[in-house]
């Protein structure tokens, strides 16, 4: 089977933008792909130093996305210069059995539509609770944990191993070794292509294996 797995920072704009593609992709391949996603963190140095330049940024890409609406930066501290706290607590509501894509999703909409400050532990908490059924203080427990900061630190490095910068992130494989990178992309065509190029490879060798078996000893 064919798998996709979504590189993201949880707080990215561009990374909103891209959810209706992810969305829609798991819809239409419902049952014939795998899809995951794992956390990409952004460097410190990757976040917007006021919130007049984070309104430029957002001005920027919701023009080029068409949005008819535009995203809050209330969530932006400049004293905090790399935002963990929303991504430790979706990857430990992940750890915790809510492996969809509620909890993260959740925290993003606090943050980038209602301006929601989540670089704050009990507001990204709160956000996470009440999208799915969590005890907050199990979940700040996990999110806290340096098994969880592992966590995100090694799925940030698979990232960069992707030699790739820009998130979203689209890693597709399948079962014989053909693979897809995608970066900064946020449509859902090129992304479709991709997955039904894969799937028919797949496919066709498996068409060849049943005439012909298996790769012959010698």
């Amino acid at each position: 089977m064919v798998r996709v797995i979504y590189y993201l920072e949880v707080i990215s704009s561009w990374c909103h933008w891209a959810e209706p593609a992810w969305s829609e992709l798991k819809n239409c391949y419902a049952g014939q792909v795998e899809f995951q996603w794992k956390i990409a963190m952004m460097p410190a140095e990757g976040y917007p130093v006021s919130r007049n330049q984070c309104d430029w940024f957002y001005r920027r890409s919701g023009s080029i996305t068409r949005s008819p609406y535009m995203l809050n930066s209330g969530w932006l501290e400049p004293e905090i210069k790399q935002y963990v706290v929303p991504n430790y607590v979706a990857l430990a509501a992940k750890e915790l059995g809510v492996t969809d894509d509620r909890v993260r999703l959740a925290i993003a909409h606090a943050a980038v539509k209602e301006g929601k400050k989540v670089g704050r532990w009990e507001v990204a908490v709160k956000a996470a609770t009440e999208a799915a059924p969590l005890d907050p203080a199990k979940l700040l427990s996990r999110a806290q944990s340096e098994e969880t900061a592992a966590a995100a630190k090694a799925t940030t490095a698979e990232f960069y191993a992707l030699q790739v910068s820009q998130r979203p992130a689209f890693l597709i494989e399948n079962s014989i070794g053909d693979r897809a990178v995608f970066s900064g992309i946020v449509r859902i065509e090129p992304l479709a292509a991709a997955i039904d190029a894969l799937r028919a490879d797949e496919a066709a060798y498996a068409s060849w294996q049943a005439h012909f078996g298996t790769v012959p000893p010698s």
